[in-house]
């Protein structure tokens, strides 16, 4: 194999291979239960792939609009007026998107500018630093302390300044699986408030809110709906990772930056899909009953752990868990990974690959997007520990 003739200055220095990839590929080798990467084990309903099936033979096999096709923008349009109150125009500030990543991506390369500084709450979803340093911004970390992980907003507001171009937020929050309030929509607003900073909200979890909580959307806040690009995805909405189709609204004039780079980076996402996707919108219970899943396997699988030695953290939405290990180990979050799934026979994810320094506070990540007997052969070693 021939090398590079020259040295390579990476535009990513310090990054390398994603945790999830890592942990996913030693739970392989290992024939370990995976509860690290976030995806479910279980299939949609087959109501859905026989619409994809539908389109395909029905011809519409090829370049969708650049926007995404129209049933299906039409149908984000009417979930998000219903459920937040914001009208969004289908042909000007809705954008059907290859995943929730390129929405994010897309987003930061769009509106950051050589120099620009975007604040993002740590432990922070891996994407975002990295689409920041690409476009020449710099990071400005707010720590989300544990064990409730919860936005300190005059930290923030004294983090704002002049260079201050964009706040990325997430919510329901990956990895903690915390909440945030309207009461915080309402700190954000304030804290922006007669300025030009863009945010960006990353809602991929929108609809797995638990025990009779609502989602907190910045498209229902009328003062962040007008300076907000709002990224959801119908991987974690239908268990359909795999397909990677998400979607952003946005106003108009952000919408036409947004889609000045998508038309360029991906330009559009798969036809059949999406006229799919859209058929299978039209009964809201399909996303509206998402919560109740979900809470049930999250109730499952924490009655599984109830008699182990970890220490279960507060799960408000997604469909993640966070557990402290002190009483077993004082190994590094990494080490005890490696050795829980080698040893034990299940993969999680060290929440330090969510800090820049590694922060190590001994806490972990499970995935609980599983079947119930996937979840219980999981408990039953986990509980041996």
């Amino acid at each position: 194999m021939p090398s590079f003739p020259a040295p390579i200055e990476s535009r990513l220095p310090s990054v390398g291979t994603t945790i999830f990839t890592v942990m996913s590929r030693l739970a392989q080798e290992c024939g370990a239960i995976n509860l690290s990467q976030g995806f479910p084990d279980f299939n949609a309903e087959d109501v859905l792939f026989e619409r994809v099936a539908h389109w395909m033979r029905a011809g519409h096999n090829q370049y969708a609009p650049m926007a995404g096709c129209l049933p299906l923008r039409e149908a984000i349009a009417a979930k998000v007026a219903t459920l937040y109150g914001t009208a969004y125009n289908v042909e000007s500030e809705v954008t059907v998107t290859a995943g929730a990543t390129q929405a994010l991506f897309t987003a930061v390369t769009a509106l950051v500018r050589p120099g620009d500084e975007v604040i993002v709450f740590e432990p922070v979803y891996d994407s975002y630093v990295p689409a920041i340093e690409l476009a020449g911004g710099r990071a400005v970390r707010m720590r989300l302390a544990a064990p409730d992980y919860r936005p300190d907003w005059d930290a923030v507001a004294a983090a704002v300044g002049p260079r201050t171009r964009m706040i990325m937020i997430n919510s329901p929050h990956n990895p903690t699986a915390t909440v945030w309030s309207a009461a915080d929509l309402e700190r954000l607003a304030a804290i922006t408030r007669g300025t030009g900073i863009v945010v960006v909200s990353d809602e991929v979890y929108e609809h797995i809110v638990f025990d009779g909580a609502g989602h907190a959307s910045c498209a229902a806040h009328a003062e962040l709906a007008a300076r907000s690009m709002v990224v959801s995805s119908f991987g974690k909405t239908y268990h359909i990772t795999g397909w990677k189709v998400g979607y952003v609204v946005a106003p108009r004039e952000l919408m036409a930056e947004f889609r000045k780079v998508h038309q360029f980076n991906v330009f559009t996402v798969n036809t059949p899909v999406q006229l799919a996707l859209a058929d299978y919108m039209a009964d809201p219970a399909r996303h509206l009953a998402l919560a109740g899943f979900y809470q049930g396997k999250r109730d499952f699988f924490r009655s599984g752990l109830a008699g182990s030695r970890f220490e279960l953290l507060p799960s408000h939405g997604t469909y993640f868990q966070l557990a402290r290990y002190g009483a077993i180990s004082d190994e590094p979050d990494v080490a005890f990974c490696n050795r829980l799934t080698r040893e034990v026979g299940v993969a999680a994810i060290p929440v330090s690959a969510f800090f820049a320094d590694g922060r190590d506070e001994r806490v972990i990540r499970f995935c609980f997007a599983k079947n119930e007997a996937t979840l219980a052969a999981a408990c039953e070693r986990l509980a041996r520990v």
